[in-house]
C-alpha cells in the first residue's frame, strides 16, 4: 500500500522486542483465529487468554465486533472495506509484537489475500493462523443475534458464507474443529502449540 505521509521518518527504539520480550520472559506472537461468524473465535481467544494470563504472559485480544467500534467504525463489509479492516489490524497487531506482547485476534477474515498480508507484516515466525472450523449449519444454531437469518432474508448485504464467500486457510498452523470439540480441549491445543513454537516456556 503506497503512504501518503512522505515526510516522517521510522524511529528505532532504545528498547528493543527482543529486551522487552526478556523482561516478559516470553516471546511475541500474533495468533490469528479465524472463520465462520458463530465458530467460536472470540470465546476460544478470549479462553486462551485467560490461561495465558495466569501463565503470567502479557497479552491482548483484538475482537473483531470492539474493533468496529473504534479503530474501524468507519468502514462496512464490502470487499474493500473488510480488506482495510484487516490491515489496520496487521499494523496495530505488528506494534504490539514489537511491545513483546502475544496478541490474539478474532476476526471472520474471510479472504486468504488479506490473512497473508497481515502474515508479511509480521513475520511467518511470528504469525499463528488458527482455523476454527466449524459447519455453517453449527455456526447458525448459535446465532442468537439472528444474523444468518436476516442475511438469509437479504437484511444484510455481504454476509460471509451465505451472501460472500469465506476462503479456508490452505496451511494454518493449526485446524481446531471447534464444531465438537471442548473449548478446554482446544485452548490446550493452542496453548500446546505455543510451547512447542518456544513463544511461551514448556508447560
Amino acid at each position: 500500500m503506497e503512504t501518503k505521509s512522505t515526510n516522517t521518518v521510522w524511529h528505532n527504539a532504545t528498547v528493543t522486542r527482543e529486551k522487552r520480550e526478556a523482561l516478559n520472559g516470553h516471546q511475541s506472537a500474533l495468533i490469528w483465529f479465524t472463520g465462520l461468524s458463530g465458530s467460536g473465535k472470540s470465546t476460544l481467544a478470549h479462553t486462551v487468554e485467560e490461561r495465558l494470563y495466569r501463565l503470567g504472559c502479557r497479552t491482548f485480544v483484538f475482537d473483531g465486533d470492539n474493533v468496529r467500534h473504534g479503530l474501524c467504525s468507519d468502514l462496512g463489509f464490502t470487499a474493500e472495506d473488510r480488506a482495510e479492516n484487516i490491515r489496520r489490524i496487521g499494523e496495530m497487531s505488528s506494534l504490539f509484537l514489537e511491545a513483546g506482547i502475544i496478541s490474539l485476534t478474532a476476526f471472520i477474515s474471510p479472504f486468504r489475500k488479506d490473512r497473508g498480508l497481515v502474515r508479511s507484516l509480521v513475520g511467518n515466525d511470528r504469525f499463528i493462523e488458527v482455523y476454527c472450523s466449524c459447519p455453517i449449519e453449527v455456526c447458525e444454531s448459535r446465532d442468537v443475534k439472528g444474523l444468518y437469518k436476516r442475511a438469509r432474508a437479504g437484511d444484510i448485504k455481504d454476509f460471509t458464507g451465505v451472501s460472500s464467500p469465506y476462503e479456508e486457510p490452505e496451511k494454518p498452523e493449526l485446524i481446531l474443529n471447534t464444531g465438537n470439540t471442548p473449548l478446554e480441549e482446544s485452548a490446550e491445543k493452542v496453548i500446546d502449540l505455543l510451547a512447542q513454537r518456544s513463544i511461551i516456556k514448556p508447560i
